[in-house]
């Protein structure tokens, strides 16, 4: 039987309560982590976003860089020709 003096009373109370508060922690904590982690995850949906349109534009740039050096090949190819032209004409100048 129990008595308003028995000490075993409110431990058992401050143990009870302790056990609340600290499943109110783990909650609470949990919480902050969930929260954190939806923040870490639109921060790496934004960066993704920016990141895909950052590749779009620099394959646009490759893209024009590879069309530059496909014309560079076409002239440096009608020089080669030309100059061939041209050598083989004064070869024929020096026979004659």
């Amino acid at each position: 039987m129990r008595t308003l003096f028995d000490d075993n009373q409110y431990r058992e109370q401050f143990t009870e309560i302790r056990k609340e508060v600290t499943s109110l922690e783990k909650l609470k904590n949990l919480e902050e982590k969930i929260a954190t982690a939806i923040e870490r995850v639109k921060s790496l949906k934004e960066e993704k976003v920016l990141l895909e349109r950052r590749i779009k534009e620099l394959e646009g740039l490759l893209n024009e860089k590879n069309l530059e050096i496909e014309q560079i090949k076409s002239e440096k190819n009608t020089i080669k020709t030309q100059i061939e032209g041209l050598l083989n004409e004064i070869e024929t100048l020096e026979v004659e």
